[in-house]
C-alpha cells in the first residue's frame, strides 16, 4: 500500500502563494506522488484565490464543527480540486477565509488558524480518507499534532502520525494565553510551559505543536542545528534541544518543472548547460536593455532578488555598496520590503545611471529574466533556513554568492581556487568586509580565469536541485513512523 500523506499549510502555489511555504506546499507534494505515495493537500479556501482556481473545485459536502472553549458550531464547508495527481481539499468558512489577505494581523490570524487546524483533521474524517502521516506546515497549522493526541484521539484520523515542518522560526503565532485558550478550545492543562505557555501572560502556537509533533523537520541541516542555539532560537533554543531527538533537517529543493532555462517562455532565449557560454551573453544584453543599463557583454552582472528585510544581510550591502560598484559591475536589485532599503537601492540607482537599477516591486517575468542574465546572485542572509534563489540560480547557471548559513550552508560549496572544487563563493562572519571579499573572489575569477568561471557555470547547471532526494528523504521519515507506531514514540 503507498503511503498516505495529508499536507496541512496556510497556503500553496498555484492557488496562493506569499513566499516560500507556497512553494514547497505545491513542489513536494508532486515529487511524492512521483515517488508513489498518496498525496492530499489541505488549504483554506481563501476568498483571494483567483477566479479560475475556484470555477475547477467540485463541492464535497459541509458539517457543523464545534470551536472555542463555549464549544461554539461552526460551518465547514469542502470544496476539492486535483492537480497533478494531488487531490487538494479547501476548506470553506466566509467569516474566517472571505476576507483581506491570508494574514492580516495576529489578533485575527489566531482564530483563523485554530478553526482551520481543527478543521482539517475533521475533513479527513468527513471524507473517510485517513492518512498514514499528518505532514504540517509552520506555526499556523501547528495546532493539529495537538488537536490529533486530544481532540481526536479515537477517531479515525487519531491513528495518524505527525510531521511539523519549520520554514521559518521568526514566526511563531504568540497571543495571549486567554486568547489561544478561548480559541484553541484545548484542556487548561496544555497551557503550562512544556506546551503552550512562554511566559505568565502569552502562549505560543508553535511551541505546542513541536512539543506534541511525532517528528520536527526543518528545511536544512545547518539551520537544524542552529535554531537550538540563542542567536537563531528566537526563543524557543531551550525547547528545540529538549526535543531534539525527534528533530531533523531535509533541505528543500525547487520545481525543475517551473524553474527550467531549456523551455522557460520568459527568458528571451532559452538554453541548456552546453549552450549556456554563449545565451547566457545574449540574455544579459537582453536585460540590460529592459532595464536601461548600459549594454555590454564585459561588465560583470550582480543580482539580488530578495525581501528587503534586515533578514537577507542588505546592512551589509548597503555598507559596501559603492566598493562593489567598480567601473566593471553593475547591479541588479529586485524587490519590495523595508523603505529604508528600498530608498536606499533607489538612491544608488540615481546616482549611478546605467550601471544600477532598482525595480522596488514584485516582478516574476523579470525575476526569470535576472536568473538567465546575470552573472551572480547575492544572499548575504543573517539567516536563511533553507533559501530557494541560490538553488534557482545554480539552475540558471548563476553563480551564487551567499553567506554560510543555514541552507546557503548546506547547497553552496565555498569555491577552491587551488583545486577548482565549489559551486559558489561565500563568507562565514556577518561582517560586510567579508561580504565584499567574497564578490572580488567572484569577480577574480570571472575577469581574470574566465575558463574556471565557465567551468563554475556548467557545474552548478549540472547540480542536481531537484525535489527528488529531499523526497525520498521524507519518504524515509514517514516509513520510520509508520513501522515505530505509536507505542515506540
Amino acid at each position: 500500500m503507498p503511503t498516505k500523506v495529508a499536507f496541512i499549510g496556510s497556503e500553496s502555489y498555484p492557488f496562493i502563494k506569499t513566499g516560500g511555504l507556497g512553494d514547497v506546499m505545491y513542489a513536494l507534494p508532486r515529487a511524492l506522488r512521483r515517488e508513489g505515495c498518496d498525496v492530499r493537500v489541505i488549504l483554506p479556501y481563501y476568498a483571494c484565490i483567483p477566479q479560475k482556481f475556484k470555477d475547477n473545485v467540485t463541492w464535497k459536502g459541509s458539517f457543523m464543527m464545534d470551536l472555542c472553549q463555549g464549544g461554539q458550531s461552526y460551518f465547514v464547508g469542502v470544496m476539492e480540486t486535483e492537480i497533478d495527481g494531488v487531490v487538494y481539499d479547501l476548506i470553506e468558512n466566509r467569516e474566517f477565509f472571505d476576507w483581506g489577505n491570508p494574514y492580516t494581523g495576529l489578533w485575527e490570524d489566531i482564530p483563523k488558524y485554530c478553526y482551520f487546524s481543527k478543521a482539517a483533521l475533521a475533513v479527513l474524517n468527513y471524507l473517510e480518507w485517513i492518512p498514514d502521516v499528518v505532514h504540517c506546515h509552520d506555526w499556523q497549522a501547528a495546532l493539529v499534532p495537538v488537536y490529533l493526541r486530544t481532540s481526536f484521539a479515537g477517531t479515525p484520523v487519531g491513528a495518524a502520525r505527525s510531521v511539523l515542518t519549520i520554514h521559518n522560526l521568526r514566526f511563531q503565532g504568540i497571543c495571549s494565553l486567554d486568547h489561544l485558550k478561548y480559541w484553541s478550545g484545548l484542556p487548561d492543562y496544555l497551557f503550562d510551559y512544556p506546551v503552550f505557555k512562554m511566559n505568565d501572560h502569552e502562549a505560543n502556537m508553535f511551541k505546542g505543536g513541536l512539543a506534541y509533533a511525532d517528528r520536527v523537520t526543518t528545511v536544512s541541516a545547518t539551520y537544524a542545528e542552529e535554531i537550538q542555539t540563542d542567536f537563531y532560537g528566537e526563543g524557543l533554543n531551550g525547547h528545540l534541544w529538549y526535543h531534539r531527538g525527534k528533530l531533523r533537517g531535509i533541505v528543500n529543493g525547487i520545481d525543475v518543472d517551473i524553474w527550467n532555462p531549456r523551455t522557460d517562455a520568459l527568458l528571451p532565449n532559452t538554453y541548456d548547460e552546453h549552450s549556456v557560454l554563449e545565451v547566457k551573453r545574449a540574455n544579459k544584453r537582453a536585460l540590460q536593455e529592459r532595464l536601461g543599463l548600459t549594454v555590454d557583454d564585459g561588465k560583470f552582472v550582480l543580482g539580488l532578488i530578495s525581501r528587503l528585510t534586515d533578514q537577507k544581510g542588505l546592512d551589509l550591502v548597503n555598507a559596501v555598496f559603492e566598493q562593489m560598484l567598480d567601473d566593471r559591475t553593475q547591479v541588479v536589485i529586485l524587490g519590495t520590503g523595508d523603505p529604508r532599503y528600498e530608498n536606499s537601492f533607489r538612491y544608488y540607482e540615481g546616482i549611478h545611471p546605467g550601471q544600477v537599477c532598482a525595480c522596488i516591486k514584485y516582478d516574476e517575468s523579470l525575476s526569470h529574466q535576472i536568473y538567465a542574465g546575470a552573472d551572480a546572485l547575492l544572499v548575504p542572509s543573517l539567516f536563511e533556513p533553507c533559501g530557494l534563489t541560490q538553488l534557482i540560480a545554480m539552475r540558471y547557471g548563476t553563480v551564487p554568492v551567499v553567506r554560510e548559513t543555514g541552507g546557503l550552508k548546506d547547497t553552496v560549496e565555498p569555491f577552491n581556487e587551488y583545486t577548482g572544487e565549489g559551486n559558489g563563493f561565500t563568507f562565514d562572519r556577518y561582517r560586510a568586509d567579508l561580504l565584499l571579499d567574497a564578490v572580488n573572489r567572484g569577480k577574480d575569477q570571472y575577469f581574470d580565469h574566465r575558463n574556471v568561471w565557465d567551468a563554475l557555470v556548467r557545474r552548478d547547471m549540472e547540480k542536481d536541485v531537484s525535489w527528488d532526494l529531499s523526497a525520498q528523504r521524507y519518504i524515509d521519515l514517514y516509513e520510520e513512523l509508520k513501522e515505530l507506531g505509536l507505542q515506540g514514540l
